[in-house]
């Protein structure tokens, strides 16, 4: 990572050096920065679980997400209440190029998940933040998750021998209807936040500081319901624009012994050794066809999805709870859980579907009216796991054909590759891929 004493002429940054020395300072390489006399350190959100809806009345712009570890934060981090992916394309032509990059994106993450007093630059100057979130910038629950896609490898020679074994260009499955302007990309930046407003600041202000090397090619905004507490204290999951709960089979993501299986790519997976401590991220931007739908009876949207609405039970527990896990073995004709029904093919509860586990970390969208005069609603649906054949394109086969397809259509999406973690403040995104791109290119 940048040393705060190397001269402002060798930063790569649009705003230079001078930037991070008044703006930033030492504190957002790692230490804690009091914030109107709150420490963010003490103020560093309890773990729950990525499913679990936000609670009301428990977020605060005090709250700060760790963003320095093996793994990157906002993938196993409870999902707030706001969320969007972006997707760039990268100019960077040369490995240097993307070494400043990486090192440009990790100063701004460090600034931007801790906060602190807003830059002031000479009045002739453009200041050095467009002031959305006012003087202050609070941490807000802020994470900034990077990944890269098949083509920073593909197109690059000197990168290609270190793309990851299983990351590809996505192609569409039966029911999409794939919009070119909406898919792929380079780079994807996921920003999670408490309110819209920081991910929007978030956003940006990586697109000020990085504009030599990264082109905004389409963006996705979404949020997750805020849901009041529960009466017996059990966490519940958001629902999406269809009404049902999304996420109620979810692994648990604070469960770190599950996540280094399901998740974080280990050893034992065979990929080169720089991608040790990332994820395989699948985005699809899935509309819903919501006038449709309501216009569905109740009982046959159930059926459809395999839950009772209302609670999130499976159709063989339905006085339960969404925790449950449905017997199919006691309804091998599908009487009470249809055959076809959504949460029947996603995860048959047996041997062969816990090797095509997923970690879910979806959020709802609205985009205002089609052409057509239809609301265009739907699910940023972002999923992470260690293999991506096995996980999403395994799960998302058994899907095709699936009676729910009358009322949703993927128009767009991507495969990316989550980078490892920023480990210490010496650290920067991408430090071992950029190593062992030097490594093989002597």
């Amino acid at each position: 990572m940048l040393d705060p004493t190397d001269p402002i002429d060798s930063v790569p940054n649009a705003l230079g050096r001078r930037y991070l020395l008044k703006g930033l300072g030492a504190a957002a390489l790692g230490g804690a920065l009091v914030v109107d006399g709150t420490s963010a350190a003490a103020t560093e959100i309890a773990h729950r679980s990525v499913a679990d809806a936000p609670i009301d009345g428990t977020a605060s712009p005090n709250d700060r997400v760790p963003y320095l570890g093996v793994h990157q934060a906002g993938v196993v981090n409870p999902r707030p209440a706001n969320g969007m992916l972006a997707s760039f394309s990268v100019r960077a032509e040369t490995l240097d190029a993307l070494e400043d990059l990486f090192k440009t994106l990790t100063m701004r993450i460090a600034f931007l998940t801790v906060g602190g007093p807003e830059p002031q630059l000479d009045p002739k100057l453009p200041p050095a933040d467009s002031g959305l979130l006012g003087p202050i910038i609070r941490p807000d629950n802020l994470t900034i998750t990077v990944s890269v896609g098949a083509s920073l490898f593909d197109e690059r020679p000197w990168l290609a021998p270190l793309k990851p074994k299983h990351l590809l260009r996505m192609t569409g499955f039966p029911n999409d209807a794939l919009d070119a302007a909406l898919c792929h990309g380079d780079l994807s930046i996921q920003i999670c936040a408490n309110t819209q407003d920081t991910t929007i600041h978030a956003l940006r202000d990586i697109i000020k500081t990085a504009s030599r090397q990264l082109v905004l090619r389409w963006k996705q905004e979404g949020n997750v319901p805020v849901v009041a507490p529960g009466l017996d204290g059990r966490p519940e999951s958001a629902r999406n624009f269809l009404g049902f709960r999304d996420g109620s089979a979810n692994p648990d993501s604070s469960d770190a012994t599950a996540m280094e299986s399901i998740v974080w790519v280990g050893k034992e997976d065979g990929e080169p050794a720089w991608a040790l401590g990332g994820s395989y991220q699948a985005v699809r931007i899935i509309r819903n066809f919501v006038e449709r739908w309501d216009r569905t009876p109740f009982g046959e949207q159930e059926r459809i999805f395999g839950r009772t609405k209302i609670s999130g039970a499976p159709l063989d527990m339905p006085d339960g709870h969404e925790s449950d896990v449905p017997d199919y073995a006691a309804d091998p004709e599908g009487k009470k859980t249809p055959l076809d029904a959504h949460i029947r093919l996603a995860n048959a509860r047996d041997s062969a579907a816990a090797r095509n586990l997923i970690l879910r970390r979806p959020f709802n969208y609205s985009n205002g009216v089609t052409k057509s005069g239809q609301l265009d609603q739907g699910l940023l649906f972002i999923a992470y796991q260690a293999n991506l054949e096995s996980g999403f394109i395994a799960v998302q086969n058994k899907l095709n054909h699936e009676p729910l397809e009358e009322y949703i259509k993927p128009i767009g999406g991507g495969y990316f590759y989550t980078l490892p973690g920023i480990r210490d403040a010496g650290d920067h995104l991408g430090s071992a891929l950029v190593t062992a791109a030097r490594g093989a290119s002597r």
